[in-house]
Formats: C-alpha cells, structure tokens, sequence
C-alpha cells in the first residue's frame, strides 16, 4: 500500500511539473490543481482504486461525491476540469491506454453576470478613504490602479516599479502563465501612485521588497488576502451595499470600456483574456444595462 502511495505521489508530481514548465502556470494555479487532485485520489483511494485504474464510472461518482459533500457547480467544474486534463496526461505519459473522462459530464451552469460599479461608486469608495492615515493614499492608488488598468489582485500585488512606465503612461503586468502585456494607465492613477509614493518614500522597506509598489506597514508587499479585506472594509464605509472584491474593479473596468465604444477584442487584450469567449461575459452586462435603460426611459415604458 505504501508503494501504490508513492507511486501516485510521483505520478502527481510529475503531473504538476509539467503544468509548471510545459503549461507556464504560476506558484497559485499549481497549488489549486494540486488540492484538486488531492480530493480525487482521496476519493479513490476510499473506493479501493488507483487513479491509473479509473473508469467513467468512478469519476461521474467522484463528481457526484462533490455535490454531496456541498461543493457548488461553479467549482465542480473547475475540479472536473482539473481532472480531464489530469487524465489526459496520464494517457499522453502512457500510464493508462484510455482517456476515462472523455464523456464526463460538468455541471450546467447559468450565465453569471458580475457585480459592477460605476465610475460614480469607484469616486465613492476612493473619497471614503481617510486620506490621514497612512494607508490612505496607498489604498486609494490601489483601487485607482485596479480601476484603471482592469488588473487582476495578483497582477497588483506582484506589481514592481520596474513594471511602471508613467512618463508614457502605460504598466507591464505579469498576467497567467507569466505572460507579459502592456496596459494604459490613466493621469488619475498615476496622480494617485504619487501621492502614495511620497508616503512610500519615507518607509523602512524590508530587504528584497524594495522593488514591490505596494508594501504593508512592515515594507513587505501586501497579499491578495489584505487587498480583500480592504476593499471590502471600505465599501462598507461608503456605504456600498453590493458583494465587492478587488475583481469587481477589474469587471468595472471592462465593462467601462464596452459602453464607451471598445473593441472587444481590444478588451481582450487590455484583461490578457487567452480566449475571446472569457471577455464576452461584458456584453451580456452591457446588454443588461441597456434593457434597464431602455425600460426606464422608453417613452412607451414611462407612466
């Protein structure tokens, strides 16, 4: 039994190292594909079974055992996802002669249209920032930044003053898969960056974090975690009654952009979207917007 477990945790390493040098995933991606795989060879292992002996059967039963133990469908198919690709590698790699997951089936999902704000909100939230504190101009860079380049927290949090090109008003981001792009950033962001940079400047910064922009009180670089708990500990102050995270800055952002005109394969570009289906989930918000529009101010809809 013994020898079956390290032969699966080979199996597993060799799986995730190939997702890391042939795939380009980040440190982040692996471990979520690493827990993933986790609770399937969990599963097995309590039905008696390898993963190299795994049939259709035992993965539509794994992906009912998700169901049961409360997991949503959103994240069923992220693990089941998770799951193809892994047995995919098995067969590519040899270990079994047949793809099992080929007819396995992820839950339906309904199109899921993302919390967004205004520009008017975005003023709220950055103006309820007590500005005499010493967090305040770094908060509100934070959240002119994600605002105005659509990043990803993770972009943000890894974000290095190297990466900042203002004169020509533009940042290098460093998206999935280490995959470069080069982003607009607006007068105001980088308004905001310099007022943060004043109060940066007279920090004791902790050796090896010099190059990181935003930094914790200690001098290291903030996490995704603090970046959360902040956004949402200042929507509250402003009186923002929407479920928010620093995604929705990223969602506003795109969905800014398609109203004004965009091309949506130009917003493609500016998320670092790898496919063109990803970014159409802003025209359905657009589309959505413009129904709620049109009921209100149709002369046909006014009483």
């Amino acid at each position: 039994m013994e020898n079956d477990n390290k032969r699966i945790e080979k199996i597993v390493r060799g799986y995730l190292r190939y997702l890391k040098l042939q795939r380009g995933y980040s440190k982040n991606t692996l471990d979520a594909y690493r827990l993933d795989l986790e609770k399937l060879t969990s599963y097995l292992a309590g039905e008696g079974k390898e993963v190299t002996d795994v049939q259709l059967t035992d993965l539509q039963h794994f992906a009912a055992s998700l169901h049961d133990i409360g997991i949503g469908p959103r994240s069923q198919c992220r693990i089941l996802s998770g799951v193809r690709s892994f047995c995919r590698y098995l067969q590519t790699d040899g270990y079994i002669d047949n793809d099992p997951s080929e007819l396995l089936e992820s839950p339906v999902l309904g199109t899921h249209l993302p919390e967004v704000l205004s520009s008017d909100e975005v003023d709220l939230l950055e103006n309820s920032i007590d500005l005499s504190k010493w967090e305040g101009h770094r908060n509100r860079a934070i959240i002119e930044t994600l605002f105005s380049c659509g990043l990803r927290v993770s972009e943000l949090v890894n974000l290095k003053l190297s990466d900042l090109f203002l004169k020509e008003q533009y940042v290098r981001v460093f998206g999935k898969g280490s995959k470069e792009r080069l982003v607009p950033i607006s007068p105001k962001a980088i308004r905001e960056l310099r007022y943060w940079f004043k109060d940066r400047d007279e920090m004791n910064i902790k050796a090896g974090e010099e190059d990181y922009v935003f930094l914790n009180r200690r001098g290291a670089h903030l996490t995704r975690t603090m970046i959360l708990i902040m956004i949402k500990q200042q929507a509250a102050q402003a009186g923002i009654t929407k479920t928010i995270s620093p995604h929705t800055l990223r969602h506003s952002f795109a969905t800014a952009l398609l109203e004004g005109g965009a091309d949506l394969r130009a917003i493609q570009a500016m998320l670092g979207h790898e496919s063109i289906g990803t970014t159409e989930i802003y025209t359905h918000i657009d589309m959505s917007t413009l129904r709620q529009q049109i009921l209100e101010h149709h002369p046909r809809n006014m009483k």
